[in-house]
């Protein structure tokens, strides 16, 4: 198991769950972040610090954010495991899934 950034993430990219990270296991897309799921270990920290609650437990994913999980793991695709977000830095790119979105949250 482990947890799934979602659709309240695109196009915020707040980081704050980045900093609670106590693993380094989130990874910085162009568009979105997104959590290894290899490297996860579960702990939970990065739900509450996400100011835009985007933050879920796999299996508490809501349905219409289905999606996120294949997104999720499928950015590690390209990346691999490179056991460590911050020597990575930002990728410069995103899942398919997320950088055929229309642009998100503009009010």
């Amino acid at each position: 198991m482990t947890y799934v950034i979602a659709q309240p993430c695109v196009d915020v990219l707040d980081r704050s769950c980045v900093e609670e990270c106590p693993v380094d296991c989130i990874y910085e897309g162009k568009r979105m972040l997104y959590i290894h799921p290899d490297e996860c270990v579960d702990c939970g920290a990065c739900e509450p610090a996400c100011p835009v609650e985007a933050i879920f437990y796999e299996d508490d994913t809501p349905d219409e954010w289905a999606e996120y999980y294949d997104a999720n793991v499928g950015f590690f695709d390209k990346l691999g495991s490179p056991g460590g977000a911050t020597k990575t830095g930002p990728t410069g790119y995103d899942h398919p899934f997320v950088e055929a979105l229309p642009p998100q949250n503009q009010d």
